[in-house]
């Protein structure tokens, strides 16, 4: 009997959406090696591998059968995405051409030895960024430099601004996904991208909300208010908005501080001073990789420092999603401290996820984990923290509890039905 490979749904898919994966044509409890690979836009590889065992009927379905060794263990039906590893050190998995998809080659081999035996099928599965019918917008108004992405139907839509962290330039995937769950999405570059600055400016946040009039004066996006989503450095500018401007109606902020860095954040006349840090606190971890997890300076006074940010200010509600382990900074405890402070100035207790075991880059499902690479302060690689398994499993409940928050506070979306696995 020949071996099939059989893909739920077939074909393509969006990244954020889990697919089944079931050989069927097997001898009763053959051992199989399943492999996975992809060439991102550089050209690295990402791989992955599984040991199974077909069950009494020749079947192997990855929703019921458990790994038996490889990349991962145990029951794990996404495990052959989730633990994708590049094979070049130090290097982050992103989509920055969200119009083309990746293409996975999944492989089925005999046997359990460590490069596989003998090729018994093979078959490719696209990974799409753009649902039906979403539309990618280029925005260049004023100053603004970003990617507008609308659903499918006549609209308007509820509004989220999407930032990401240092790095700069303009990434599109999470946005993109999320406009394919009913949002009309803005990806907003600030440094480093077409004719910004090549440095983030934090004495200029009057550029924030120039986009954010841009985006609710759209005719497309559904006002009073909009959403803001944003990672690191990113999360930081979001809290940083919600606090002073208008016409927010929910901020969430993943691995944020809600606190300044190495510089003054300003807006008009108003300064909030640099928190600072030292470089001499770098650590050296085990595996030999910088750990910047304890270089900025301690937050004397709690939610009073001088250099947090006034969030009390804010208009609408604020979730903070949090890695446990994020070696970036100790994002948990200044959630903490953010949620202290709220409850200080007479706002309700915010909601807070903090989730063991991930680390600092909590992305959408089924993105496999980035342990560690270069950091642009001390320009070498530096651990980011994180249990590869108990990171994908915060990464799939944080994009669950994301698209609910911003469906409760901005009206007027519908859920997409995803299979089950």
């Amino acid at each position: 009997m020949t071996a099939t490979l059989s893909l739920e749904p077939s074909g393509r898919c969006c990244w954020d959406e889990p697919v089944r994966i079931v050989v069927r044509g097997l001898a009763a409890g053959q051992p199989v090696t399943l492999r996975s690979s992809l060439h991102d836009e550089k050209g690295t590889i990402f791989r992955a591998h599984a040991r199974y065992c077909a069950d009494s009927g020749g079947e192997l379905d990855l929703t019921r059968a458990p790994a038996l060794g490889g990349s991962f263990v145990g029951i794990e039906p996404m495990g052959l995405l989730w633990a994708l590893e590049p094979v070049k050190p130090f290097w982050r998995f992103l989509k920055r051409d969200v119009e083309t998809p990746f293409v996975v080659e999944l492989e089925v081999l005999d046997g359990h030895e460590p490069e596989g035996g003998r090729l018994l099928v093979r078959e490719v599965h696209e990974r799409h960024f753009l649902a039906p019918g979403v539309r990618r917008e280029p925005v260049r108004t004023g100053r603004v430099r970003a990617t507008l992405f609308l659903p499918p139907g006549p609209g308007p839509f509820p509004g989220i601004i999407d930032l990401f962290g240092l790095g700069g330039g303009l990434l599109e995937y999470r946005t993109s996904l999320l406009a394919g769950h009913g949002f009309a999405t803005l990806a907003l570059a600030y440094y480093d991208f077409d004719d910004l600055p090549k440095k983030f400016n934090s004495r200029n946040m009057e550029y924030f909300e120039e986009a954010l009039c841009s985006m609710l004066q759209h005719p497309q996006v559904k006002g009073p208010g909009i959403g803001l989503l944003g990672s690191s450095l990113g999360a930081n500018i979001c809290l940083f908005m919600a606090s002073f401007l208008k016409n927010i109606s929910a901020t969430v902020s993943i691995n944020g501080s809600g606190f300044t860095g190495i510089s003054a954040f300003c807006y008009k006349e108003i300064c909030i001073p640099p928190l600072g840090h030292d470089m001499r606190r770098i650590k050296r971890a085990f595996s030999g990789l910088l750990d910047i997890v304890d270089i900025r300076n301690d937050i004397v006074g709690g939610y009073e420092h001088p250099s947090m940010f006034p969030i009390e200010k804010a208009e609408g509600p604020i979730f903070f999603i949090v890695g446990q382990d994020d070696h970036n900074w100790r994002s948990e405890l200044y959630a903490q401290i953010a949620s202290e402070r709220l409850q200080a100035y007479g706002k309700k207790k915010p909601q807070l996820i903090s989730y063991p075991g991930a680390g600092h880059y909590i992305e959408p499902p089924y993105f496999p984990m980035c342990p560690a690479s270069l950091h642009t302060l001390p320009k070498k690689p530096v651990i980011w923290g994180g249990e590869p398994r108990a990171h994908s499993k915060a990464q799939i409940d944080a994009w669950k509890q994301i698209l609910t928050f911003f469906r409760r506070h901005l009206r007027g979306t519908q859920e997409r039905a995803f299979s089950k696995l």
